[in-house]
């Protein structure tokens, strides 16, 4: 299949004419249910009325909340006039915001209630003191002079923001004929979306990516798995990130499909949700799918509607993809590797490749995409089955970071590929394996160690329901394994039991030195494991348990 040119709005109008009466969006707990063409006129009234404000071509527009069934109306809304989709992830606590907004340069930003443990609209008013005194419209503030509007998603009303009935009735003095030329306007090679990343080393940058970058990689991420517009995709994976947004959302949108939507995680909503409207995929980390399958009502829901689905965000152990075939139905799960940076997906098991493949690799290369396997220290190609860092070039490879002409240079080098810091080898089906993070790699005593080698191992250990391992600083070595271990309910594990697991089954360097049981893992708002947390968490039990690193 060819790369594609529409931008998003065109897509979604496509569709409305194509498949008018077909349902598009759908909230099964609420049984909100939006067709093709109703949503899309919903969508041009939010557009009119973000043009009413005084969003045009390139201004950026901020969206911090979970996965409401507005959130998908302002992306598109925001698509067709040109404007800026800056996500802002649901964890963001008051510095990350105030950093968030003041780098990218919103000019509006579009907020709910908040989350259990952070209110959106206190955090907002801490921000810009100016708002509790402003007109709507006629922000001024000094710390933020290019922010001129919040606007609550919602039918609340708070002082100096709009809301968005407020917002949809401004549309209605724009008229068809003003939202069509600032339309005609719009390339797919325009800015549409800007995600920050999740922040796991150093500062969050913006990644700008086109409607030509998200359309495209939605597009062949479809078409790996074989979805038509018959499919109904079940959605719980957060839209502020490259997992909701693109291999979720520009899926559905390319492909004519159904996408269920879960506000906010939960496995009772999901399971519910697949049963209820007989979805036919499902995406998730793989925290995601063991809170599924280890709900205690599991077995009360019907999954045989299933057949395929994404596992990724994560690397994916192979006992927990054998249970989400088993036992979810998901003949056919695959799994995406990518980043952020590379819209995301830049490899992808797909429903040709055989079930150990899809458990030990992430596939081949997306189509219209180059990926390569370097020697991180001179840049040159690795052979066949040597380890190094992944690479990728092609349309997939983002704009830039916002502002940043020195951070981009430094991933994406003069011949335009991208280096993911990924550690990965190409095997003799060409498939691809992930090996590690570069940074991740644990350096003992001078002996290079894969975390994902031991956690495939202790997976097999009976009663760990899952498992993380990371460095633990030592005097002697450097750093030492440490193994982060959740087991299962009613399970007993011991530091011993698991180390006597491992003796002379795995080399001797590898067997965890520490061993932590710990009730989760810390994690980003889009579910990746923040394992330079683990690494201070391992130091402050041992501290805790008197014990001093060697």
């Amino acid at each position: 299949m060819e790369l594609q040119d529409k931008t998003i709005g065109q897509w979604l109008e496509h569709w409305a004419e194509t498949t008018p009466d077909k349902e598009y969006l759908v909230y099964s707990d609420r049984d909100l249910r939006f067709t093709w063409k109703e949503f899309n006129e919903r969508v041009d009234k939010m557009a009119k009325g973000l043009l009413a404000i005084g969003v045009t071509k390139g201004t950026h527009v901020g969206i911090w909340a979970t996965n409401v069934p507005d959130w998908l109306t302002f992306l598109y809304a925001g698509a067709k006039i040109g404007a800026v989709l800056v996500t802002v992830n649901t964890n963001y606590k008051q510095h990350e915001l105030e950093f968030l907004v003041e780098n990218s340069d919103l000019h509006t930003l579009c907020i709910t209630e908040g989350v259990f443990d952070g209110n959106y609209v206190d955090m907002v008013y801490e921000m810009i003191p100016e708002l509790r005194n402003s007109q709507r419209g006629y922000l001024s503030c000094s710390r933020f002079p290019k922010m001129k509007n919040v606007v609550f998603i919602g039918q609340e009303k708070f002082r100096g923001m709009y809301n968005t009935p407020e917002l949809l009735l401004l549309g209605d003095n724009i008229s068809d004929e003003v939202l069509d030329d600032v339309k005609s306007t719009i390339t797919c090679h325009d800015v549409a979306n800007m995600q920050y990343t999740s922040g796991t080393t150093g500062f969050p940058k913006g990644v700008m990516l086109t409607h030509h970058n998200i359309t495209n990689n939605g597009l062949f991420t479809g078409e790996g798995m074989g979805f038509t517009q018959n499919d109904k995709l079940c959605c719980c994976v957060p839209l502020f990130h490259c997992f909701g947004v693109v291999l979720a959302t520009m899926n559905c949108l390319t492909h004519g499909s159904t996408q269920v939507m879960v506000e906010k995680f939960d496995p009772l909503v999901v399971l519910a949700s697949v049963h209820k409207e007989r979805c036919t995929a499902l995406y998730g980390v793989p925290t995601m799918f063991i809170a599924e399958l280890n709900h205690p009502m599991f077995s009360m829901f019907d999954l045989t509607s299933l057949r395929t689905g994404i596992m990724a965000g994560a690397l994916c152990p192979i006992e927990l993809m054998r249970a989400v075939t088993d036992k979810m139905h998901i003949t056919h799960i695959t799994s995406v590797y990518g980043l952020t940076e590379s819209s995301p997906g830049m490899t992808h098991t797909t429903l040709d490749d055989s079930f150990e493949e899809r458990c030990t690799t992430v596939g081949k290369e997306y189509p219209h995409t180059e990926v390569k396997i370097v020697n991180p220290e001179t840049g040159e190609e690795c052979p066949q089955g040597v380890q190094g860092e992944i690479c990728c070039r092609g349309y997939l490879v983002m704009k830039g970071y916002y502002k940043n002409p020195e951070a981009t240079a430094e991933v994406i080098d003069k011949d335009g590929w991208l280096h993911s810091g990924d550690l990965g080898i190409k095997n003799e089906q060409g498939n691809y394996v992930i090996t590690g993070r570069i940074k991740d790699m644990i350096i003992r005593g001078g002996e290079n160690i894969y975390p994902r080698e031991i956690e495939e191992f202790l997976y097999h250990l009976e009663g760990v329901k899952d498992v993380q391992v990371a460095a633990i600083a030592s005097q002697k070595y450097g750093e030492e394994v440490g193994a982060f271990i959740i087991q299962k309910e009613g399970v007993t594990l011991t530091e011993e039991i698991v180390k006597d697991f491992c003796r002379g089954k795995i080399a001797r360097h590898k067997i965890p030195k520490y061993v932590f049981f710990i009730d989760g893992f810390p994690l980003t708002g889009s579910g990746k494991i923040q394992k330079y947390k683990l690494k201070d968490i391992g130091l402050q039990l041992l501290k805790e348990q008197g014990i001093t690193p060697q």
